[in-house]
């Protein structure tokens, strides 16, 4: 296989809360709306930021992470869209330098040069200074320039883009406007299909870019072919039952890609809205908001018994962090109000107003090492004893458990499939 060329930025910010996932959505439906194919990554862990770009870009949105995700996997990901985009973008994470690895050290190391995002709400020429600051932090940091974000006015604007050194390219601004920022709630943006105005909100961001600055491609970037592992078909034929709805919707496009590579024919229903389950060999249940949910769950005792019957069958559950609340005896939500859930799995959780936990993890299973992440405001008190505890490669304080009843594997990590697949189709074989 040969590399393939194609224009690429990785769009980052000095911090979190600076706007990237509006900036790259109106990247993205901008240069879509020039008739261009966009291709979007995330750099990290995230499920809400990559439905909105989704949405954006007219096409499936992975993530990309030199750990998690793995740099083979990752310049997979990058030589594939190559091949058929005409424009890469990469939201990065947290701030561009933060953590290990970072955005910047994915920019480095595909040779993506980075679009920083500043807020500009607040500054005038300091705007200049912290840009100069990001492009000369790492001396080997590829670079592509500076979009305002939040500014007042046309005028605002000019102030900050004049005051950049002369090597830093001028990509434009968003307004501080209602009609482009994305809502949010506990665990980030809300949902994108939860927004009825949200192709509105990404057609007048674009619009803004486009009266800002030039719409011409960042030029093209190189990227490496990558070694291709065979994946053998563990899991022909299964039938496999996945939760998705508005209290079941983090899901990695990656995950359901390789379960249908691995041979397995996947059947969406929704916990909410279904009276009884797909004809299944096994469940597979996500995270999401059920505690945004909790009367209609509770409600739906069909699909309770539906679930319950599965399970006493013998039958394979997966569920990660929402829905493995789903499994407990119950769940109280941050009114105090709690609602019985499908008894499954001993325990309580109650939703606490602040996170509670925020880490990579990596946990050792009978079946294989599977690498993933946590990201939730609850907490857990269960009596039952864990198969295992999963391991946090940086800070070393969140250590995840993951509880199994029978063929029900459960844990508040959410797993990223391809970093183990015969682990993943080991937890959901028949």
């Amino acid at each position: 296989m040969n590399s393939r060329n194609c224009p690429a930025l990785l769009i980052a910010a000095p911090a979190s809360g600076q706007g990237k996932t509006t900036v790259t959505a109106a990247l993205a439906r901008l240069h879509a709306q020039a008739g261009r194919r966009v291709r979007v990554f995330k750099c990290g862990p995230d499920f809400l930021d990559p439905m909105i770009l989704a949405r954006a870009s007219g096409q499936p949105v992975y993530q990309l992470d030199l750990w998690m995700v793995g740099e083979e996997q990752s310049r997979r990901l990058l030589w594939e869209a190559a091949g058929e985009a005409d424009l890469i973008l990469i939201e990065g994470v947290m701030g561009l330098f933060d953590g290990a690895p970072s955005a910047a050290d994915l920019a480095r190391r595909f040779g993506v040069p980075v679009l920083a995002v500043i807020d500009g709400s607040a500054m005038a020429q300091t705007f200049g200074a912290l840009a100069h600051g990001l492009a000369s932090f790492q001396a080997d940091l590829p670079f592509a320039g500076v979009l305002a974000n939040r500014v007042g006015s046309a005028r605002h604007g000019e102030i900050l883009r004049d005051s950049l050194p002369a090597p830093l390219r001028w990509y434009g601004a968003l307004p501080r406007s209602s009609e482009v920022e994305l809502p949010s709630r506990h665990l980030g943006l809300v949902q994108a299909e939860e927004l009825a105005d949200l192709d509105a909100r990404l057609d007048a961001a674009a619009e803004a870019l486009a009266q800002s600055a030039d719409t011409e491609l960042p030029p093209a970037v190189t990227f490496a072919a990558p070694q291709v592992a065979p994946v053998e078909p563990l899991l022909a034929g299964v039938r496999i039952g996945v939760a998705r709805d508005a209290a079941f919707a983090f899901l990695y496009q990656a995950n359901l890609d390789l379960l249908r590579a691995l041979g397995a024919v996947l059947l969406f229903f929704s916990p909410l809205r279904f009276t009884r389950l797909p004809a299944v060999d096994s469940l597979y249940l996500p995270g999401g908001y059920p505690e945004l949910h909790l009367r209609g769950l509770s409600r739906n005792r069909p699909m309770a018994e539906a679930i319950r019957a599965h399970h006493a069958a013998g039958k394979p559950i997966l569920a990660e962090c929402g829905g493995m609340l789903y499994l407990l005896d119950g769940l109280t939500d941050t009114a105090g109000v709690r609602e019985p859930m499908l008894g499954l799995l001993p325990g309580e959780a109650r939703m606490r107003p602040r996170l509670t936990a925020l880490a990579l993890q990596e946990v050792a299973l009978p079946e294989g090492r599977l690498r993933g992440h946590t990201f939730h405001h609850s907490e857990l008190e269960s009596p039952l004893e864990p198969l295992a505890r999963g391991e946090c490669p940086n800070y070393r304080r969140t250590a995840e458990a993951v509880y199994r009843q029978g063929r029900l594997t459960a844990s508040y990590i959410h797993f990223h499939m391809p970093s183990d697949p015969v682990a993943a189709a080991a937890l959901l074989r028949p």
